[in-house]
């Protein structure tokens, strides 16, 4: 382990660790920020190895002391000790626990999503909002779903390396297995697995409770603003609709898909994902 003790707020690493606020910097350097104990501890248990470990000692809980033992132990790591001040500058949001981490870029390709014998899969095709999908990823965690897919086109939509996307799903981030592909291949390989399509659109006849979710399937959701591109409409098996009796067209798009996801973990009565086992109860 190389230790480093930081008091400059014009430090070359602290001015790094800002930088990476921005997309096309995380992107170009294919490394993203993680703050919070929680999500901390999740990375690691998830097996993610930081590139650099930005420690605040007053501010650090027994909790964070725990993690700062566990980063230690590690050769690898690049540990800094920095000031309140310093970690003040570097931290996206307040309460960060004393522990910020850079780590590098990860996800799957579709083929190394973990598919159980009926596969259980979401695809969220436009995202806007980094804190809806750090909801959907904690929901897609606690339903047990085999893998969340994101499609969009390259470049827009929502980062899932957004360090606000990490945070708003309380390192869920690091336990759903994710992969980000074009719509066009995330339809090819579905129907290649025989994994049907499940389209919601405001415009279908079908409620979503009227659908058999025991078979395998890969919920779709689109953006609130847009709904779903047509080239999932056309491409899906099945159009269902969420009912709704006011004036408003649509849910905040984190509520509707906790809404269909557990709505197939009640139909299956149990589900056994990647890593979990649920029981429904009614």
């Amino acid at each position: 382990m190389t230790h480093y003790d930081i008091s400059s707020l014009q430090n070359g690493r602290i001015k790094q660790v800002v930088k990476l606020n921005n997309r096309r910097q995380r992107d170009a350097q294919q490394i993203t920020v993680v703050e919070g104990l929680r999500e901390i501890e999740r990375a690691l248990d998830a097996g993610i190895m930081p590139i650099d470990a930005f420690i605040c000692p007053d501010l650090l809980d027994a909790y964070g002391q725990t993690l700062v033992s566990r980063l230690k132990n590690n050769p690898q790591i690049q540990l800094c000790t920095v000031t309140t001040a310093v970690f003040a500058k570097i931290a996206y949001r307040e309460a960060s626990g004393g522990i910020i981490l850079v780590i590098p870029y990860s996800s799957n390709s579709l083929d190394d999503l973990p598919l159980s014998d009926k596969p259980f899969l979401v695809v969220i095709d436009g995202a806007e909002k980094p804190g809806n999908l750090g909801a959907i990823l904690r929901t897609a965690d606690g339903a047990g779903i085999d893998g969340l897919i994101i499609t969009d086109t390259p470049g827009q939509g929502t980062d899932i390396h957004n360090p606000n996307v990490i945070r708003a799903s309380l390192g869920t981030r690091f336990t759903v297995p994710i992969a980000a592909v074009k719509p066009e291949q995330a339809i090819d390989w579905l129907h290649e697995q025989g994994i049907s399509i499940l389209a919601t659109t405001p415009a279908a006849d079908l409620l979503y409770t009227a659908v058999d979710l025991t078979e395998p399937v890969a919920i779709v959701m689109g953006s609130e603003a847009y709904g779903l591109d047509t080239t999932w409409l056309t491409a899906a098996n099945q159009h269902v609709r969420i009912p709704m009796h006011g004036k408003a067209d649509s849910l905040n798009l984190s509520t509707a898909t906790a809404l269909l996801l557990y709505e197939c973990v009640r139909q299956r009565g149990e589900i056994s994902g990647n890593h979990k086992i649920f029981e429904a109860t009614l």
